[in-house]
């Protein structure tokens, strides 16, 4: 069984910062060997991918509408995914989800909420 447990979610003012965490388990999950990304769904929206990150943590893939202002990150050895978010708009406001990449549809956690206004 693979678990994803996101973290670091909040209400943040325009402009300001935030970073997310993934924790991952699961006897079955070698994480390391999995190329990871961090999605998000707003509100009335499809859950869209954010960036992409692979095994190594060495090639890292954004949207367009997030490029230069996330970064994503990996720790193999605490089995952990990061998302950095700087700069961050009103429209960035969603549910932010890890998985795999491609996703794995049972591999979907609860999210951590990202509000983003004044």
């Amino acid at each position: 069984q693979v678990q994803l447990v996101e973290s670091g979610g909040g209400l943040v003012q325009p402009g300001g910062s935030l970073r997310l965490s993934c924790a991952a388990s699961g006897s079955i999950f070698i994480f390391s060997l999995a190329p990871m990304g961090w999605y998000r769904q707003a509100p009335g929206k499809e859950r869209e991918l954010v960036a992409s990150i692979s095994t190594g943590g060495a090639s890292g893939n954004y949207g367009d509408s997030v490029k230069g202002r996330f970064t994503i990150s990996r720790d193999n050895a605490k089995r952990t995914l990061y998302l950095q978010m700087n700069s961050l708009k009103p429209e960035d406001t969603a549910v932010y989800y890890c998985n795999t990449y491609p996703a794995g549809k049972n591999y979907w956690g609860k999210g951590t909420l990202v509000t983003v206004s004044s």
